[in-house]
């Protein structure tokens, strides 16, 4: 997927986070984006999977307007492994990779066999097989950031967004996170 910005804009009460920002990303590019704490890289991530709406530009996928998309059909281009990753209920790690699933699905269908061999494949290739039962709020940081790669390998998207991918992992499953990725 193509992904472009015009002029990206965002302000957060008097100050301006992004400036104007012109990007263009082409379909199976593997981008980095690097900058200092604070500069505005999560912003613009926010603003590409629609968290954060930009105060003036536009986002554009494929040639189209962002706006243009639902939120549902958002989901079935673009899977997202956030920074930070909360949940208020105390979910079991195979519940949290099958919301990848969501998007796939009709209201109130349930998962299949199908969703279910997909999600387990995915939590082997991240190393946690085996962890299915596990409640996620008992995980360490970097098993946690491990099962959200998971869900969004499950959510079987033709893009990734990933901000600090890698955050609370330690070097060997940050080298194997950014293999899986490629």
């Amino acid at each position: 997927m193509d992904i472009r910005t015009e002029q990206l804009i965002k302000y957060f009460g008097e100050t301006q986070v992004l400036k104007g920002l012109d990007v263009s990303l082409r379909d199976k590019e593997f981008v980095g984006i690097i900058g200092p704490n604070g500069s505005g890289k999560s912003t613009f991530l926010k603003c590409l999977y629609r968290v954060l709406q930009p105060s003036a530009g536009n986002v554009f996928f494929d040639g189209r307007q962002l706006d243009e998309f639902s939120f549902r059909e958002t989901a079935l281009r673009l899977a997202v492994v956030a920074q930070h990753n909360f949940y208020s209920f105390d979910f079991n790690v195979l519940d949290v990779v099958l919301m990848g699933r969501s998007p796939h699905k009709k209201m109130l269908e349930r998962d299949n066999a199908t969703d279910y061999a997909l999600a387990r494949e995915a939590l082997a290739t991240v190393g946690l097989a085996g962890f299915e039962e596990r409640s996620f709020t008992t995980l360490s940081g970097g098993e946690q950031q491990r099962v959200i790669l998971a869900r969004a390998l499950t959510q079987q998207t033709e893009t990734l967004v990933l901000d600090e991918p890698t955050n609370h992992l330690d070097i060997k499953f940050q080298l194997e996170i950014m293999d899986i990725v490629k």
